[in-house]
This record gives structure tokens, sequence and C-alpha cells, in this order.
């Protein structure tokens, strides 16, 4: 296989790695006709100094805390990472590559076991280029910033594989003449972007999103900087912010862990502060 055969690798759980035209999900799986399922997602280095997986066992204990939140079966983790590992084997193309994990409730028809797939795809260069700077749109999620208290039905904090809202935030970015999207709660708070962790910067304070009551995903990338930066000497908080006070930032980016750390250039197509020394170190303490 040559990387101008092929784009996608792809792997069943049980079965190893398959090529990548063939079915792997049956008509009736929940997780395509139902949305019944999460998905995790995290950066592979194929380079000359070898192959790297970043952060996988934090990615895999969230992949295993949104399967709990769905009432799934306790994953068999070892499996998980001898999948991956015999797919970043095979993988025929280097440079940056997207690793997702998926796992679906499995066939609706039939008592069947959870199906679970992964693939491994090229990053495209628009997303790497990102890194450089995003122009951000606020949209409205609808949802007031404490909707998830003592709801769990709602899967607040689940990686779900029900992402139709998220893509069509994107596609609402995109009329506005921006690249990402802020969501911003009901009753007026940023929240975070449909693939991202809000980030702020005020003096040597890192502030973000608090999760819990407002349903956030748990960033890995986001609680990786704040580490580095409290071990240097940085002060973090979990706060609610409004869209204006993101204005008096001495800097603002989304987090996540493909793209990395894309530092905000607008909001609603007004300018943010920008540093790009503070750019600098928050891509440092995250890793990329």
């Amino acid at each position: 296989m040559t990387q101008q055969q092929v784009q996608q690798v792809v792997a069943v759980l049980g079965r190893g790695v398959v090529d990548p035209d063939e079915p792997v999900v049956s008509a009736d799986d929940l997780g395509f006709t139902r949305g019944d399922g999460v998905f995790d997602a995290t950066r592979v280095v194929i380079d000359g100094s070898g192959r790297r997986v970043d952060n996988l066992e934090a990615h895999l204990a969230r992949f295993a805390r949104s399967i709990h939140l769905l009432e799934g079966a306790v994953p068999d983790l070892d499996g998980w990472r001898a999948l991956i590992e015999q797919a970043v084997a095979a993988c025929p193309f280097s440079g940056e590559i997207t690793l997702k994990i998926m796992w679906t409730r499995g066939r609706e028809s039939t008592v069947t076991q959870p199906l679970g797939v992964l693939t491994l795809t090229p990053m495209t260069a628009a997303a790497i280029a990102q890194r450089a700077g995003v122009r951000v749109a606020a949209l409205q999620r609808g949802l007031a910033s404490d909707a998830f208290t003592d709801v769990p039905w709602l899967l607040g904090g689940a990686k779900t594989l029900s992402y139709a809202v998220n893509v069509a935030a994107k596609r609402e970015a995109a009329r506005r003449g921006a690249d990402d999207v802020l969501f911003v709660s009901s009753d007026g708070y940023c929240l975070e972007g449909p693939t991202s962790a809000l980030v702020a910067a005020f003096g040597r304070r890192l502030v973000a999103t608090p999760r819990g009551a407002t349903g956030i995903l748990a960033s890995i990338t986001q609680e990786i900087a704040f580490d580095a930066a409290r071990a240097a000497g940085w002060d973090t908080s979990d706060e609610l912010l409004r869209p204006d006070q993101l204005f008096e930032a001495d800097g603002a980016w989304l987090l996540s862990s493909v793209r990395g750390a894309a530092p905000i250039l607008e909001l609603d197509r007004r300018p943010l502060a920008q540093n790009a020394a503070l750019t600098s170190q928050i891509v440092a303490w995250t890793g990329f």
C-alpha cells in the first residue's frame, strides 16, 4: 500500500486492520440509526523519530467514561490498546494524523456485541493552518449554563456520536465568514467550541469554562495546559465568562487534541488581543 492508494486506515475491534473500503457497520447499527455511541480522538505523529500517539491513556480513560455515561459495558481497554498499536504500525503515511476511536451499542435488530472501530486519517493542511489563528462566531447553544444539573439523561460530559448540531454550527460559522464557533449559553455565558475548549488569559491566570452543570466535555488538552501552567507558577481557574470579557483578556484560544491551540483572532468580527509570546507558551504547555 502507498500513501497515494490509501488515505485512511480502518480497524475493527476483534478483527484487526481491514481494507478501508470494506463495510464495517450494519444498516441497523444503533450508532448509525440513533447516534447511540461515543468516540474520542487524538493526534498521532509519524516521522523520522518514530510513531507517537498523544496522551493515549487519558483519551482511553475519557472514552471509557463516555461509554459509562451511556450505560455501556466496561470496555476492553487492553483490546483497544492492541488495536491502536496494530493500526498505527500498519499506517502507510507519515506526518500528523487523526486517530478516532468509536463505540456503538451494536445492531438494533439482533442481540450483538457493541461495535468498536477506529480510523487513522491524515490531518488536512487547512486544519494545521488554523494553529496560526481562527476567526470565531459566537452562536447560541439554546441551553442555560446550568442546564445539565441533576439531569444525567442529557449525557453532559459524554463525547457522543450525535454531532449533527456541532456540524451545523460549523456551517453557520462559515456562512458568517468565520472559521470556528464559540457556543454561548442562553443566559449569556461562554461554553466551548464544537470540537474544542475555550481558554482565556488574564495576566498570569488562565481561565476555562467549568464542567458539570454546563455539560461541556472535559478537555484533555486544556487540563494538560493547566497542569503545566501551574507548574510554571501561573494561577488557573474554572469560571463562567461572558463573551464581552474575552475582549478584556490578554488572549483567548480554542484548544483541542488534534489541532492543538488556536488563538482566537476575532470574535464576531471584533479583534481580540494577540500576544505571540503568550501563544507560544500555551502551545508549549499543550505539547504541540
